[in-house]
């Protein structure tokens, strides 16, 4: 898939609505991780040095169509004006009088920032209406919003079909580094799959099951297979109507021959609240006390995933093995993390908002191939679907291969 980018257009001039995906966490209106926003910032830069004046538009939270003080997108302006290191300008609104003549007023160089789109709930519906008045503010759009992609949004789809379009460096990137995925070129892949339910990735895994050499399977969700292969799982959280999917999912990659792994060991404890056992479980050598939790992956589990997956070329890994956030249960996902780190001639893709920022938390990010800023975005992208942000935008035409051939 190769579509119009930024860099194909001529800036010079122009005044430029980009769509960033700046949904970041605050805690009393204080930015808890920038990683978006720096991820964000290379396109606003190319525009700008293009001569352009920018307008940047994104969403925050879920405030559900209504202005929201706890949805604000001003902190996080501030920090996109210090990943710029610039003067940046703030909007009232994302439309109306008063933000239309600030754009109109903008010169090339300067950048200003809309509020929260999802302050209007015409935003989430894919209004024309609403994406004409976001269209009228600019001579050209470019999304740059790779998580969101996946949502046929007024910012996001609708927009795109108003004026000239083009995808930002970052979806660009995004596209580069999982398209080989997606058509299962990128060699003998292996698949790191954790978090919370198998209903979230019954179709990820299904597919991924038929193009991998290996599949691990840990966090919660790791909890599901175990009880469909009968081990016990105490008073674990798992997902009692998809063991049948679950089962599914494991004839699938028998029939594959992908090798589909659960742990062999688990850290337990009475909650997340209590200090785990001493000595991790190990399934096949004692009972799991019915009243205890699974919280993590234990060591054998990881050397044995490490293992498996280091003989792939690619590794795509999505979702936290343990309850990571707690320092008690992180093990299992920082022994992962730094499994990867070392893997230094693999091509190793993280996807997801909680594993990126689990590798983040271990200062671990740079030592991946890849950090993937969309999570369902990613996800959906490697199953095969088509993401709406992305197709709306115009194919690139094809490149003449010929074109650099010297003469003889």
């Amino acid at each position: 898939m190769s579509k119009v980018s930024i860099r194909h257009l001529d800036l010079a001039g122009k005044r430029v609505l980009i769509r960033l995906d700046l949904n970041t966490p605050l805690d009393d209106g204080r930015v808890l991780d920038d990683t978006r926003v720096r991820a964000a910032a290379p396109t606003v830069k190319f525009a700008l040095e293009q001569g352009a004046s920018v307008i940047v538009c994104s969403h925050l939270g879920r405030p559900a169509g209504e202005r929201n003080p706890a949805f604000d997108l001003t902190p996080v302006a501030v920090r996109l004006a210090r990943a710029l290191r610039m003067n940046v300008s703030m909007a009232p609104d994302c439309i109306g009088d008063v933000t239309t003549q600030m754009a109109r007023d903008l010169q090339p160089g300067q950048v200003m920032v809309l509020q929260n789109l999802r302050f209007h709930e015409e935003e989430e519906e894919n209004d024309f209406d609403f994406a004409s008045q976001l269209a009228d503010l600019a001579d050209v759009y470019v999304n740059d919003a790779f998580g969101a992609a996946h949502r046929a949004h007024a910012s996001t789809h609708a927009v795109a079909r108003l004026m000239p379009s083009a995808a930002g460096l970052l979806i660009d990137r995004e596209i580069a580094a999982l398209e080989p995925i997606r058509r299962g070129e990128a060699g003998k892949l292996a698949f790191i799959s954790g978090g919370a339910k198998v209903s979230d990735k019954l179709g990820l895994l299904e597919r991924l099951a038929e193009i991998s050499e290996v599949i691990a399977i840990g966090g919660a969700m790791a909890n599901t297979f175990l009880l469909a292969r009968g081990l016990p799982t105490g008073d674990s959280l798992l997902e009692q109507d998809m063991v049948e999917a679950a089962n599914e999912i494991s004839a699938i990659a028998q029939a594959e021959q992908c090798r589909l792994m659960i742990p062999s060991d688990c850290v337990i404890a009475h909650g997340a609240d209590e200090p785990p056992r001493a000595k991790p479980l190990v399934f096949g050598e004692e009972d799991m006390p019915d009243d205890w939790q699974i919280l993590d992956v234990g060591p054998a589990t990881v050397e044995a995933f490490t293992e498996a997956v280091k003989e792939c070329d690619t590794i795509v890994w999505n979702g936290p093995l343990g309850l990571f956030e707690r320092e008690a249960f992180s093990g299992g996902t920082r022994a992962m993390a730094e499994a990867l780190a070392k893997l230094e001639e693999t091509n190793t893709v993280i996807c997801g908002g909680e594993t990126a920022a689990a590798v983040a938390q271990f200062r671990l990010s740079s030592k991946m191939s890849h950090v993937s800023t969309g999570g369902g975005a990613a996800l959906e992208y490697l199953q095969g679907l088509d993401l709406p942000g992305i197709a709306v935008l115009p194919d690139a035409e094809p490149e003449d291969p010929n074109e650099d051939e010297e003469d003889d």
